[in-house]
């Protein structure tokens, strides 16, 4: 049976969810940025109108404001955000149970035996509509027969519409696109098949698996297969832990991260997250960490380091931090981290010279009654030292949102610029 897939995004979300809080902002260019005081404070989400202006994600305050002179800048209220995005999945919920987060504001949905609603256009109508009615958003919804190109159908018409793509449309409305445009397609990963006079995703599908493989590494079979209509990854159940090949979180910071103090900061505070939902998992422990960076222009890059099986969030946060510190070769600054521990164990283990130390379980207690104190009290009531050096570090809690990495046909986390880096050495300061 053919399947069918659409894949769901929130237009602007950020933006929109600041506009059915304050309705006077409707028709009006606004940006949700990080704190307009800080250092190099960036842009978050804008808004249709502030588009217009060329204003775009990313970009620092003052950039936006001299392309836009009458930008409205919103802080960002992730708490509003994340109860909006909830609120949608219950709509989604209506139609299926094979919901898979992709980020806060897109989803991939597994309407295959949904028929009862009717096909998959006209459930992502329906969807469309009640999202818009019931919450005051909209959204774009693209339909296809794998998780691939129904990403790529959302992209093709926004704001608020539904997209088909089918097996047959692939040649006319997908091939001809810029390999740019296919999923986990970067600048860097983009300009090494140009050179090789592959430009659009046509030429790429086109293109031999085996030189691809030689050319790009196993990364560059994944991307034949994307290109040639064969993912055939599930939409997993956001609530199945079973499944699960990978957890972790990631974030976008407020301003651009120029030291290492900085990022070992901020690794701690994913750590926290990802090491509390591996403990309420039941996946027991991982023996992989893998650490995204996306730096100032927005290129991203992906590395990953195999570790003692461990569920402690000291433990992933320091390979993390020593991923970064050995790989990340790019003077650039920084704008986003992402931790991300995979190889779980199942609660099936071999007990190392450290276990039978009790070293492991000492600090496995440690972590356990820190995450009960914060369950009870709230999350801010106890912090790592190295928090208390930036007082905004503190209220961070970025637990709300599962990272989804790119993952090749088998499962295995990939890397879209493996190599591709600057030789010159990130800076401890400024």
């Amino acid at each position: 049976m053919e399947r069918t897939v659409l894949h769901s995004d929130l237009n602007n979300f950020y933006a929109s969810v600041e506009r059915k809080l304050f309705p006077e902002l409707a028709g009006k260019p606004v940006a949700v940025c990080g704190d307009k005081e800080a250092r190099h404070g960036i842009v978050l989400a804008k808004s249709e109108e502030a588009k217009k202006f060329g204003v775009k994600t990313g970009e620092v305050i003052w950039e936006a404001q001299r392309k836009c002179p009458g930008l409205i800048i919103r802080p960002a209220r992730f708490s509003e955000y994340v109860r909006c995005s909830r609120a949608v999945r219950d709509i989604y919920a209506r139609y299926t149970d094979l919901i898979e987060p992709f980020g806060i504001d897109e989803c991939w949905l597994d309407v295959t035996h949904s028929k009862i609603f009717g096909n998959g256009e006209e459930i992502a109508e329906r969807i469309r509509k009640e999202v818009k009615e019931e919450l005051g958003l909209t959204v774009s919804v693209g339909v296809s027969f794998n998780k691939v190109f129904a990403k790529l159908a959302s992209d093709l018409k926004k704001p608020d519409a539904v997209t088909l793509v089918r097996r047959e449309d692939v040649a006319e409305k997908i091939w001809p696109l810029p390999v740019s445009a296919l999923l986990f397609v970067g600048k860097a990963t983009a300009k090494k098949l140009s050179s090789v006079g592959i430009a659009t995703i046509g030429q790429l599908a086109a293109a031999e698996p085996s030189f691809l493989k030689r050319y790009l590494g196993k990364w560059g079979e994944t991307l034949s297969v994307y290109a040639r209509g064969e993912d055939l990854s599930p939409v997993r159940n956001m609530n199945d832990a079973a499944d699960l090949k990978s957890i972790g979180n990631s974030v976008t910071y407020r301003e651009d991260i120029y030291n290492y103090r900085d990022i070992e900061r901020l690794l701690y505070v994913l750590s926290e997250s990802v090491a509390a939902r591996l403990r309420s998992s039941g996946l027991g422990k991982a023996d992989t960490v893998h650490l995204w960076v996306r730096d100032k222009e927005m290129e991203n890059y992906s590395f990953q380091k195999k570790v003692r099986p461990t569920a402690l969030c000291g433990e992933i946060a320091e390979a993390a931090f020593l991923l970064f510190k050995s790989q990340y070769k790019a003077r650039r600054a920084v704008r986003g981290l992402g931790v991300t521990v995979s190889g779980f164990d199942k609660g099936v283990e071999q007990m190392s010279i450290d276990d039978l130390a009790g070293s492991y379980d000492k600090k496995d207690r440690v972590e356990r009654a820190v995450g009960e104190i914060r369950k009870k009290y709230g999350y801010g009531t106890i912090q790592r030292g190295i928090m208390y050096e930036d007082r905004t570090a503190l209220s961070m809690d970025v637990r709300g949102e599962r990272l989804v990495r790119p993952g090749g046909v088998d499962g295995e986390i990939a890397s879209q610029d493996e190599g591709e880096f600057e030789i010159s050495p990130f800076e401890d300061e400024r």
